[in-house]
């Protein structure tokens, strides 16, 4: 085959591969048979890897491939992101429908209802019809590179049919049965289960290598272009049209209504039928249809005039508190547990909720037998809401709080100033458990397969009483367990193995010395170096480090100073655990000039696209001091979503406020 009968066949393969993948995964009407595809692929990369110089980004073969990368690069819109306004109410909608009408002078306008998909917003840019470029909103203007990641998702056309430069955006999203599916491969690992398809859908496109994101089937449905101009496009209507016609895959169930009451009637409709719905949805977007109106219509500082997202309300559903349930924690602390009559609830069979500790019991008044609300706050986290007291029949029974601990029954006490009841005896074997399950979680030693199921089997089975232990369990013993199979017991071999190598301040963590979270480990780490020299350090000298106070510091000089504490320490040096810090450059004042250095910060709530410990690393880069607590010496409070009591107390101290999309603005000066 010479290099240009290569370059045809190239060419009638891509054209072929890229028709059949539209017809499967946007159609969902496949034209041939799986094995026929895939005998295609295989000789499109077997060309490709014969011809280097025919491989293009575009290439059906790039789907899923490359070297995971070390972190995500930052991009910058074309266009901004903005953020839409809400409506909660149908009074909502009809004040947004009358401020469009007078803005505009019109009688009457003509909307397009959209089903808001639960998921991740992206961008995708396209040159000359192939896709180039992949981000995610990030702050609205600069968002993070995941091209790798999204080409992983099938009905994203890696070439349009038309060879536009232009940048398209529309929301990813992980389907509800890939979302079980993924939840019970968890569930079976004894790992973590996702709250809710968005977690995994974030969490699966923010993964730095693109073959995990591939092992899941994420989809996404796409709603808009960012520049419009040239194309010959009026209405909004058409643009969903004209996406369809470059091979992009939109939602169906879009509608142009004449007027607000069609909106509504729009509404009612899906209400009813979201949970018929093979994605997760949670409100509906309503955007006016035509383009000049928009132009004319502009925009705020945050969002268009001219759209508006409906969100659903929260769904309750009334069921029955069969029982309390009692759980003792890593650190000793009780904690009443709410058992109810299964009840749905936005998608999800409820079971359980949490009761926090003796006040809340007390303040809701909940006795057991007892009809309560139960509702999702923010569609994740059952809680009770109330209790329904004019159902009561008289056999409802009070609860009073255990005075022993279920586990060991030593005498449980409430120490001064907290409101948790909490047992004190350092043998109780629920804290031992927890303990273990708090050092191999993902922020401490991060040994993957070791989730709380399996745990629990080993602790049961008399092969773990202590940290150290894990580093000691053979093959052999493994295998005995329940469902632990030849793959699953050599990946966690490895898991265990590798975790030896993490740097000190994982192991810090994990070791779950009182008051000492993943910022103070790693203060702890970068400054004293190995564990040695941190085990002889006195409160004086820890007192003395930025942000370990009296507490933390005594604390620490305790816990070292236990004989059991030390010869634990000894079995992970004698395994072959790592002791020493190897993070990073050692922290340094000053060294980064940002609107942050030198500031100390607080961050409080749920962030949209990082986690607190992310934000928290990023603040530490830019030369911040992050906190837990709000005082008067602190500069900035980050407030999330559901922020709570810190953001009050900001609010009272005058303190600078900052919302995610500023905090990042800020970040990049």
């Amino acid at each position: 085959m010479t290099i240009q009968e290569a370059g045809q066949r190239v060419e009638e393969l891509h054209r072929l591969l890229h028709r059949y993948n539209y017809e499967y995964h946007v159609l969902d009407q496949p034209t041939i048979a799986d094995t026929e595809y895939d005998q295609l692929l295989r000789e499109l990369v077997e060309i490709e890897n014969r011809f280097p110089e025919l491989l293009t980004s575009d290439s059906p073969s790039q789907r899923v491939g490359g070297t995971p990368l070390a972190h995500f690069e930052k991009v910058e819109h074309l266009s901004p992101m903005l953020s839409l306004g809400n409506a909660f109410d149908e009074q909502g909608l009809r004040d947004f429908d009358e401020r469009i009408r007078k803005m505009t002078g019109e009688g009457n306008v003509r909307y397009v209802c959209e089903l808001k998909i639960d998921g991740l917003a992206v961008s995708l840019r396209y040159e000359d019809g192939r896709f180039e470029l992949g981000a995610t909103r990030g702050d609205g203007e600069i968002g993070e590179n995941i091209t790798g990641n999204l080409k992983t998702i099938r009905s994203i056309p890696l070439r349009l049919t038309e060879p536009l430069s232009i940048e398209v955006r529309g929301e990813a999203y992980l389907p509800k049965k890939e979302f079980a599916r993924i939840n019970q491969q968890k569930e079976e690992r004894g790992e973590p289960l996702f709250a809710n398809p968005r977690n995994a859908a974030a969490g699966s496109l923010r993964q730095l290598d693109p073959k995990l994101a591939a092992e899941r089937a994420l989809d996404i449905f796409l709603y808009g272009m960012g520049d419009l101009s040239g194309l010959g496009i009026h209405t909004h209507t058409e643009s969903l049209n004209f996406l369809t016609h470059l091979g992009c895959k939109v939602n169906p169930e879009f509608r142009r209504v004449d007027h607000i009451d069609g909106v509504i009637e729009y509404i009612e409709n899906w209400q009813s039928k979201r949970p018929d719905l093979g994605y997760e949805i949670d409100g509906i977007v309503i955007k006016v249809d035509d383009l000049a109106l928009r132009e004319e219509l502009g925009f705020t500082a945050k969002s268009p005039r001219w759209a508006i997202a409906y969100k659903f309300p929260a769904e309750e559903s009334v069921t029955v508190l069969e029982g309390i349930e009692i759980n003792v924690g890593r650190t000793g602390v009780v904690t009443p547990t709410a058992l109810l009559a299964p009840v749905s609830l936005a998608g999800t069979t409820v079971k359980r909720a949490s009761l926090h500790n003796e006040d809340f019991i007390r303040e809701k008044g909940v006795m057991i037998g007892d009809h309560v609300i139960v509702k999702k706050a923010g569609d994740i986290i059952p809680e009770v809401v109330t209790v329904l007291t004019d159902k009561r029949t008289g056999n409802e029974r009070p609860y009073a709080m255990p005075t022993h601990c279920p586990e060991c029954q030593s005498d449980l006490v409430r120490l001064e100033g907290e409101v948790a009841l909490r047992c004190v005896n350092p043998q109780c074997p629920a804290q031992t458990r927890e303990g273990i399950i708090h050092f191999v979680s993902r922020g401490a030693m991060n040994i993957d397969g070791l989730g709380d199921r399996v745990v629990t089997q080993l602790f049961e089975a008399g092969l773990i009483r202590g940290v150290a232990d894990l580093y000691s369990l053979t093959r052999e013993q493994l295998l005995a367990l329940e469902r632990m199979g030849e793959k699953s017991v050599q990946n966690l071999l490895e898991a265990i193995e590798k975790s030896k190598k993490n740097s000190l301040e994982k192991l810090l963590f994990g070791l779950g010395i009182r008051f000492v979270g993943a910022k103070g480990a790693k203060i702890l780490a970068q400054h004293y170096l190995d564990l040695d020299a941190i085990m002889v350090a006195t409160e004086e000298e820890l007192i003395e480090l930025e942000e370990i106070g009296m507490k933390m510091a005594g604390s620490i000089v305790a816990y070292f100073a236990n004989p059991e504490v030390r010869q634990t320490i000894e079995q992970l040096r004698q395994a072959g655990v790592n002791l020493s810090y190897t993070g990073g450059t050692v922290r340094t004042a000053g060294v980064v000039e940002s609107p942050f250095s030198g500031k100390t910060v607080v961050i409080t709530g749920t962030l949209e696209t990082l986690s607190r410990s992310e934000a928290g690393d990023l603040l530490e880069t830019l030369g911040a001091t992050v906190t837990g607590s709000v005082s008067k010496k602190t500069d900035y409070v980050i407030a999330g979503e559901k922020a709570g009591s810190k953001l009050d107390k900001a609010e009272k101290l005058g303190i600078n406020i900052l919302d995610e999309a500023t905090f990042l603005s800020m970040s990049m000066k």
